[in-house]
């Protein structure tokens, strides 16, 4: 069975290990950055266990800006470990508002542009791409990785890590925002570098791309600088850069496609250092989200008795003796009482009669005979 827990810091040199195998903006390869996070979101989930409203990182004495246009937002770290082995195999993060007003999030919108003459009958459809700042300020999930050996197990780590959020959301509905951005990543190149980046990006920036990404950590400004305002022809881009606009990475089809099930959806705006696209979604709108209830724990089932496979959590005490933790397992319901089996409670150190956080995620049988054989074979 896995656990998905809060981020501490004993977590600090996997998490490092997991950076540094993608590119991402919001969990770049830095080791000071990543503790300043963890440290960060450890701040933040304590704050919504004692109801006190979360503030900004920058207010916090003992804890260095974090930067970025999400630096000053409470972040949400969330860990998946191996309970049979005690590893960190993933992580993902949300954070409650990306951006604001005089904090703007840097997008690029794009637009389709038709021509025609009448003299030679013909015509072209060109798109144009224009920086955007948005200070709207959405939820956003971000920093998905899972280890590569896990990717594919039969308990769907990579799927947990993505929907808990949706779980944790759900449940302090009232501290995000009515929107939720998700900035998915663009196809890179071998050797770690981005098409669109250097054909675009890097003409105004004289940056690689790795460096820009992890100047990001500090500030955005020097992007709204140096970045042209006016609208660019992506005709003017070799094909090979227009080619990855609003495409993601192989590796990242399948979390596109669950995000898009889901309600998300491409509203024409990418990122401008990797063309990568922006989804976006209603929070209300999102099944999870309405599904999350509290609940009481009933007595424990056997292994495969359950109706369905869901999130169940309790958020306790600081670790290491509480914190956020959290399991996918199955569920049987009984009047008021979720019920699950005896490991699931053993995981999250629960009984009978405390109170527990409840999504269900897959209802049908099938979906639990899967789950519960997964869960025999890996225990």
């Amino acid at each position: 069975m896995f656990l998905i827990r809060q981020a501490k810091p004993d977590d600090l040199d996997t998490l490092l290990k997991l950076a540094k195998m993608v590119h991402f903006i919001n969990l770049p390869a830095d080791r000071g950055v990543i503790e300043n996070k963890i440290r960060w979101s450890a701040q933040s989930f304590a704050r919504v266990r004692s109801g006190a409203p979360v503030g900004r990182a920058e207010d916090e004495p003992d804890l260095p800006a974090l930067g970025g246009a999400a630096g000053s937002s409470p972040l949400f770290m969330f860990i998946v470990e191996d309970l049979d082995t005690g590893n960190t195999v993933g992580t993902s993060s949300l954070v409650q508002r990306m951006g604001g007003p005089g904090q703007p999030n840097v997008t690029m919108e794009l637009t389709k542009k038709e021509f025609f003459s009448e003299d030679l009958q013909a015509g072209a459809t060109h798109v144009t791409a224009k920086v955007v700042l948005d200070e709207s300020g959405p939820s956003e999930i971000g920093g998905l990785i899972v280890g590569p050996s896990f990717r594919r197990h039969p308990l769907k780590v990579g799927k947990q890590l993505s929907l808990v959020r949706f779980h944790y959301l759900g449940l302090h509905r009232e501290r995000f925002q009515d929107r939720v951005l998700a900035e998915m990543m663009a196809p890179l190149t071998p050797d770690g570098r981005n098409t669109f980046w250097e054909y675009f990006g890097r003409r105004f920036i004289n940056l690689t791309y790795d460096e820009a990404d992890r100047f990001c950590q500090k500030s955005r400004e020097f992007m709204i600088s140096l970045l042209p305002r006016e609208e660019i022809y992506l005709t003017l881009l070799p094909p090979e850069a227009r080619a990855i606009v609003g495409k993601v990475g192989r590796d990242t089809v399948p979390a596109r496609r669950m995000l898009e099930a889901m309600g998300f959806e491409f509203r024409g705006r990418i990122d401008p250092f990797d063309a990568g696209p922006h989804l976006m979604a209603d929070t209300d709108r999102i099944p999870l989200v309405g599904a999350t209830r509290r609940a009481t724990l009933g007595e424990p089932i056997e292994p495969g008795a359950g109706s369905g496979v869901g999130f169940i959590s309790v958020d306790r005490d600081a670790p290491p003796a509480g914190g956020f933790r959290c399991v996918w397992a199955e569920y049987a319901l009984d009047a008021d009482a979720v019920r699950t089996t005896a490991q699931a409670l053993s995981a999250l150190r629960a009984a009978p009669g405390d109170e527990v956080g409840f999504t269900p995620v897959e209802g049908s049988r099938a979906g639990r005979s899967k789950a519960s054989a997964a869960a025999g074979a890996g225990s």
